[in-house]
């Protein structure tokens, strides 16, 4: 049989159909033409090269890295100092007790700064001059808490409210640093809520009020379903930055990972606890970014396919 195709030079199959190598009475079976196994091998080397040049860039520039900090004056210092083993052995076994505490932390505020961001962010968005004062308070609420730092709010809250000695409110450097951190991080998530309902296309409000949905049902059924799906990445993003400052409620007196650490540091004059204690930090917060970067790509391929947002 002669091959149709191969003269050509298009990538044709044995029966003459392009691109199918199906034979006319073979049935069903898949014939790859030569050209396209061609190409498919030469993309595989491809693809063998740039991992074997990643692979050894990589190496070469790990391996200078290394030799310049190995070579550094002071790195006999600096090792002993920061990275002692007897320490590290020591450390990491309290500062996983610590942990624990910055997790519950986490789960804890990240419920409590999501209920309060999405209900400034509501009362940023109602309409109406009746409803005025709220989002005047609501935008100056934002205002107020984006623009303090973290670092000053916990300060504020945790010391501050002990010393008005007020009857019935707690002192508990825990619970005074959750509050305080749920405060600044609700002002940031309200306006990613914001971002998203006002990211909803005003014809879905009117549709929705066409069908006799109220503007509460309107804005529950409607609106914010496809704000919040919108607003995923983000407030994952809020999130990892959260679990990192939980560790900002040591200065309360909390004994949590970074406090922990501290303390042993305070004890030996060696800052290995601390190295001990980041590392602990990254190895939380690596999954939750691979997490938010898998879910943003995949809300991304389903916003190019066409896909629901």
């Amino acid at each position: 049989m002669t091959v149709i195709g191969e003269e050509s030079g298009g990538d044709f199959g044995e029966a003459g159909v392009p691109g199918t190598g199906v034979v006319p009475g073979g049935g069903d079976a898949y014939v790859p033409s030569q050209r396209r196994i061609e190409r498919e091998r030469h993309k595989r080397a491809r693809a063998r090269r740039a991992t074997a040049i990643a692979a050894l860039s990589t190496l070469v520039t790990a391996a200078v890295a290394y030799l310049i900090v190995v070579d550094a004056p002071g790195w006999p210092r600096t090792k002993e100092t920061f990275f002692n083993a007897h320490y590290a052995r020591e450390a990491l076994p309290k500062v996983l007790d610590g942990l624990w505490l910055n997790v519950r932390l986490l789960l804890v505020c990240g419920v409590a700064v999501l209920v309060l961001g999405m209900l400034i962010a509501i009362a940023r968005t109602l309409r109406g001059p009746v409803f005025f004062p709220l989002r005047v308070l609501a935008a100056a609420y934002t205002d107020f808490f984006r623009g303090l730092p973290l670092i000053i709010n916990l300060m504020i809250v945790v010391l501050g409210v002990p010393a008005l000695r007020l009857q019935g409110v707690t002192v508990d450097p825990v619970l005074l640093g959750g509050t305080a951190l749920t405060l600044t991080y609700a002002a940031y998530v309200a306006e990613v809520f914001r971002a998203g309902i006002e990211s909803v296309h005003p014809s879905q409000r009117a549709a929705a009020r066409s069908l006799g949905l109220t503007n509460r049902q309107a804005l529950r059924h409607v609106v914010l379903p496809q704000a919040v799906r919108r607003q995923v990445p983000p407030l994952l993003n809020d999130l990892v930055s959260l679990q990192k400052d939980t560790g900002l409620v040591s200065i309360g007196g909390a004994v949590d990972a970074v406090r922990a650490s501290d303390i042993i540091v305070g004890r030996s004059l060696n800052y290995t606890p601390y190295i001990v204690a980041g590392l602990v930090f990254v190895a939380l917060t690596i999954p939750m970014t691979r997490f938010t970067d898998w879910v943003t790509a995949r809300m991304d391929r389903q916003r190019a396919q066409g896909g629901n947002l």
